[in-house]
């Protein structure tokens, strides 16, 4: 069926988010055409299987199991490009994006025209109460910190919640790595200037189920996308 908007899920080890997660989409979106795609990376807690159950019953809901492939990024990357909708939202499976979001991301695209919608912890409304300890600040706090100084066009570049046009998507692909956590931040430096970009206010919720996936490896990941960045703006000079 022609649906509005895709959700990329990237998930991996969610079981027990998966059916909550697809319950209140039902309840944020009654009256909008929607899919939602999960990405899992084989987990071991069988999320697939979860999600297998929920799409025999609910049309909704779809399943993209990868084998041999794992990362956020190449998840969220073939999410998008196997989507059918126009608009292509993408957040966490952890219950801790605020789900109440996608309807103005989708409203900002589709009728505002944006290209790129990003639900924000660091606008006006929005908060970061959720993140689970000190040392997430820090990365988050840092991590922006950088971004900004490459002149980055968003408050919260760190956000794994945000929406595109998927053609607008689709012309910037082949330049994306792939690689790392924050696929974000790798779109907004790929993409052609200017950007037309709006964040929105949202409160990043406690997780409830799982483990974070936020350690050093994201910071690492999150250090090489700044320095190919200050290498490239050093040698266009």
């Amino acid at each position: 069926m022609p649906v509005d908007i895709s959700i990329v899920v990237p998930c991996y080890n969610e079981i027990e988010n998966i059916s909550p997660l697809v319950n209140a989409i039902h309840k944020i979106l009654p009256d909008t055409k929607w899919e939602v795609i999960f990405v899992d990376d084989n987990s071991p807690d069988g999320t697939i299987h979860r999600v297998r159950e929920l799409a025999a019953k609910d049309p909704h809901v779809r399943g993209l199991l990868r084998i041999g492939r794992k990362g956020l990024s190449s998840a969220v990357i073939e999410g998008i490009l196997s989507s059918s909708a126009p608009v292509v939202a993408v957040m966490d499976g952890d219950l801790q994006h605020d789900e109440s979001c996608i309807p103005a991301m989708l409203h900002a695209i589709e009728k505002d025209g944006y290209d790129v919608v990003v639900a924000s912890r660091h606008v006006e409304g929005g908060s970061s109460s959720g993140l689970s300890n000190k040392w997430r600040h820090i990365l988050s706090r840092q991590g922006i910190l950088l971004a900004k100084a490459l002149s980055v066009p968003v408050e919260d570049p760190m956000s794994g919640f945000f929406a595109v046009r998927r053609r607008w998507f689709e012309k910037i692909s082949p330049s994306l790595s792939g690689k790392g956590f924050k696929i974000l931040l790798e779109l907004l430096f790929a993409a052609p200037k200017p950007i037309k970009v709006k964040e929105i206010p949202m409160v990043f919720r406690s997780r409830l189920h799982g483990e974070s996936k936020l350690g050093p490896e994201v910071m690492f990941h999150f250090i090489v996308i700044i320095v190919k960045k200050f290498l490239k703006n050093l040698f266009s000079k």
